[in-house]
């Protein structure tokens, strides 16, 4: 009888207690960040606006992905080159190429196909091209009014080369063997002195 109620009371006490803050007991980071908008660009702000608004209102996958890419931060938005742009859109007349980001010029191509082009931004000698060409240079307002659902567009994305990303990897799970193939060490030179990853790749003597 006396180990039943001392054993009750142990657990009331367990249960009043609070989190330890100190020790991580609170989760953050677990918000979206679509919640708060970050950008401090009027134009953008309101444009953000509109498309979380037809994305509400007309159940359009297309201005929900266009609504998380325009809250998202530059580095993954990136600029996307006149010559691919023309390639994405070969056989796709009359339709728009919609681009959450900057298109910029391509001096290696000699031709500029038309073209009908809604982006963020344009570069002075891109926005010129286009136009020359017949084609035109619209806006995500001037799109909202066209294609409130995004029919006869073509949502494209620019390429993601930086440095930093050869050192990320693969898909890591207990079923993919090349998650870590052609990752490249963050080691600080080539050489005799620095470490050359032995026994930890095929590519360096053997591997574990």
């Amino acid at each position: 009888q006396v180990w039943w109620s001392s054993s009750v009371e142990f657990e009331k006490s367990f249960t009043t207690m609070g989190i330890d803050l100190k020790a991580g007991g609170r989760r953050t980071g677990h918000k979206s960040s679509m919640k708060v908008i970050k950008t401090a660009n009027p134009y953008n702000r309101l444009l953000i606006k509109l498309y979380k608004f037809l994305a509400r209102r007309t159940d359009s996958k297309f201005c929900e992905t266009v609504a998380k890419r325009l809250h998202m931060s530059r580095i993954n938005a990136p600029p996307m080159g006149l010559n691919r742009l023309a390639k994405y859109m070969s056989k796709k007349e009359n339709q728009t190429a919609v681009i959450v980001g900057k298109v910029t010029d391509d001096v290696r191509m000699l031709e500029c196909p038309k073209l009908s082009v809604c982006a963020l931004a344009f570069t002075e000698n891109a926005r010129k091209r286009i136009v020359a060409a017949g084609g035109e240079c619209i806006t995500f307002d001037q799109l909202a009014l066209r294609s409130p659902t995004g029919a006869n567009t073509v949502l494209l994305r620019g390429p993601q080369s930086r440095a930093a990303l050869a050192h990320f990897g693969k898909r890591t799970s207990v079923n993919n063997p090349h998650a870590y193939d052609g990752v490249k060490p963050y080691v600080r030179s080539k050489g005799r002195k620095f470490e050359k990853a032995r026994g930890r790749r095929k590519s360096r003597g053997f591997k574990v």
